[in-house]
């Protein structure tokens, strides 16, 4: 059966003032109505249902994920006690998957929690592929890939091989050749030009034992501490377990642990719009511009504004005068004004406060 596992433990430190250690990014409404974690199960449809559903985020952060998804059942948002990066996050899931809910031969539908897709039933119609490619082989591993629109230096590549035949039929299919990290300026326009990459959207359907079995191979000491602590999990030691194994684990992305080293990966060709919504510029792609190639989500008067993205709510006004190519974001407590050319640097403004101590706004 298709177990759909969310990655919700991130911090989206670029989407700061809006996005908190309490309610970060996945935890926001930006695009589309709901929040970012909402949209992500309700794209899943009949997919899975709410009994074969697993977020996995941060400890912290999981009564106000139970607050967004209340139709999970209990057990379904594994709080993890700190953060371990993506490999020790989707083998503890697979564990939980195949000895915990009883399903040894499971198959794991694993995405981010926060990407804009659309439509979904383009989504739902590319993992039933998948799920196809991964029966005829139980072995494989299959990720889908974004065809490149602009030579971004924010995302990571799959470069495809040659076509595959598939059963299954729907979206083209290929072998993926490698992967390749967020490159250069100058490579990331080759990459486009040649037309044989693919943006990795970090989305990945495999069998559960695919996982572990790679895991085993690769990062062993990982793996065991992930068994102990599921060993603990239906006694009274499993919170203690869990924190004492989980915090020893050395964290590392399931890239580097496994998409790397593994032989067999197809890649498909996504049939939907993708976007991870990296940060504030990303609602001008989402959300559009008006006559003066500005982005407004609130109340505010703009004179001789452009290019600018404003962010407030309906019951505080914001006026901008003679601003070009700004961001200003308003919240309760902290306002952001920045450079659209600077918007990486919104990271060094939340290192700046954990260096003074001002946790109020983190």
């Amino acid at each position: 059966m298709l177990h759909a596992i969310l990655m919700a433990g991130g911090s989206g430190t670029r989407f700061w003032p809006a996005s908190r250690l309490s309610t970060p990014k996945q935890l926001l409404s930006l695009v589309g109505g709901a929040s970012m974690i909402r949209q992500t199960c309700d794209r899943f449809g009949d997919l899975a249902p709410p009994e074969r559903q697993m977020v996995v985020t941060n400890r912290r952060l999981v009564a106000a994920v139970r607050d967004q998804l209340p139709d999970l059942p209990d057990g379904a948002i594994v709080g993890e006690p700190c953060k371990r990066d993506t490999a020790p996050c989707i083998g503890l899931a697979a564990l939980l998957v195949t000895r915990i809910a009883g399903d040894p031969d499971a198959t794991m539908l694993v995405s981010p929690a926060d990407h804009v897709i659309t439509p979904p039933e383009a989504f739902q119609a590319a993992v039933r592929q998948a799920v196809a490619l991964v029966d005829e082989r139980p072995g494989r591993i299959v990720t889908f890939g974004i065809k490149p629109t602009y030579p971004a230096e924010i995302f990571g590549y799959i470069q495809r091989g040659e076509a595959i035949a598939a059963e299954s039929g729907g979206a083209p299919v290929y072998r993926v050749e490698r992967f390749v990290e967020k490159p250069s300026a100058a490579t990331a326009a080759d990459y486009l030009k040649s037309g044989d990459f693919y943006w990795n959207s970090g989305i990945f359907v495999w069998r559960a034992q695919t996982i572990l079995d790679a895991l085993r191979e690769r990062q062993p000491k990982m793996l065991a501490h992930l068994e102990k602590i599921v060993d603990a999990w239906q006694t009274p030691d499993r919170q203690s377990v869990f924190d004492r194994e989980f915090t020893a684990i050395e964290g590392i992305s399931v890239d580097y642990a496994v998409m790397e080293h593994a032989t067999d990966v197809a890649v498909i060709e996504a049939p939907y719009e993708w976007d991870d919504l990296g940060g504030w510029q990303s609602l001008q792609r989402r959300l559009g511009e008006d006559e003066n190639g500005n982005t407004i989500v609130g109340k505010h008067i703009g004179l001789n504004t452009t290019g600018s993205i404003v962010r407030s709510d309906d019951n505080h006004l914001v006026v901008t005068l003679g601003l070009k190519d700004c961001i200003v974001v308003h919240t309760p407590d902290a306002t952001l004004v920045a450079s659209k050319h600077d918007e990486e640097s919104i990271r060094k403004v939340v290192k700046e406060l954990e260096t003074r101590g001002w946790s109020e706004h983190l």
